[in-house]
């Protein structure tokens, strides 16, 4: 049996609901995982007053609708931030289904298909998470990007695309690919790092999920799109601002290094020295500071939504002697 044999709209309507949910546990994700929160307890509660939010009031976007954005206990409005990653999180469902494995779906038999889409959505779903997190505090999470990582290998046995061998070379250059040139070689030659560690880590995730053709892709494609991206920014705003999650940490540890004596004020001290943000971007970057792990993201979203013909693309560049 097929994926094939299965209509689309039977496929659609199980995908879809499924990945309006996952879209709302992103929103968990999103707001607890930097915090250092737990992601199962405690269950959802309202922000403002923490009373429990009920089950019904928590059904992806229909929820919100329903409460017109605000909240039921204390009418405090709710960002449309939340339907809106839970929109998200279908959209990337129904984007992931029609143009990845619709195309092919009459070469795919409908178990290893089912278990190869589940696992891609969960990728995909892992990094959308993963760039709003570092948008808003610049940080790449291990358990996402190490996490992903060890997925990857994990599942490349039953994976067709790739192989085991495959999966291990791809992951191990997509590490080094960032860490010898952009942190390590870098910071030999201007005292700081170029890139961060969770960007090297990500570049990791897309070798073992991909090989090497998904490191070549996620490298290059997030790089042309940060840049014209940060291009357009500053000749319209002028300067980018750092999110402001970043700066507060940044004061706060500032503030608890003043407050403190002794081996604690060394041991604070050393911290925020070690810190790659714990400088302020005027002090060396004239004012901007952008996190590139979004932009990597994006890319590997895209090249695993786009698999066939991106993978396709290379493989005839790389054949016909673009290197």
């Amino acid at each position: 049996m097929f994926l094939s044999d299965l209509p689309s709209w039977f496929l659609l309507a199980t995908i879809l609901p499924i990945g309006a949910c996952v879209g709302s546990f992103l929103n968990v994700v999103i707001y607890r995982l930097p915090k250092g929160m737990s992601l199962a307890s405690p269950p959802s509660t309202c922000p403002a007053c923490s009373a429990r939010i009920r089950a019904t009031d928590n059904i992806p976007v229909i929820g919100w609708l329903a409460l017109r954005g605000k909240a039921r206990c204390c009418q405090t409005p709710i960002s449309p931030r939340y339907p809106l990653v839970e929109l998200a999180g279908l959209l990337l469902a129904w984007a992931l289904y029609t143009f990845r494995y619709a195309p092919i779906a009459e070469t795919l038999p409908l178990g290893p298909a089912c278990f190869q889409f589940w696992i891609e959505y969960g990728l995909i779903a892992a990094l959308f998470a993963a760039a709003a997190i570092d948008m808003e505090y610049m940080i790449l999470p291990d358990s996402i990007t190490l996490g992903g990582a060890l997925l990857g290998l994990a599942t490349a046995y039953w994976r067709t695309d790739i192989s085991l061998v495959q999966s291990a070379i791809g992951g191990a250059s997509g590490f080094i690919v960032i860490w010898l040139p952009f942190i390590w070689g870098y910071k030999k030659l201007r005292g700081f790092e170029g890139m961060g560690l969770g960007d090297a880590k990500l570049l990791l995730l897309a070798g073992t999920f991909f090989g090497l053709s998904g490191v070549f892709f996620t490298l290059f494609a997030g790089a042309l799109q940060g840049t014209l991206v940060t291009g357009i920014l500053l000749l319209t705003q002028g300067k980018i601002e750092e999110p402001q999650a970043v700066t507060e940490e940044r004061e706060e540890l500032r503030q608890a290094i003043e407050d403190a004596e002794g081996q604690e004020k060394a041991e604070l001290q050393a911290l925020l020295d070690a810190d790659p943000l714990g400088v302020a971007p005027e002090e060396f970057t004239g004012g901007t500071r952008v996190a590139f792990g979004p932009f990597l993201c994006l890319a590997l979203i895209e090249f695993t939504i786009f698999y066939e013909p991106i993978h396709l693309a290379i493989e005839m560049w790389l054949l016909g002697g673009g290197l």
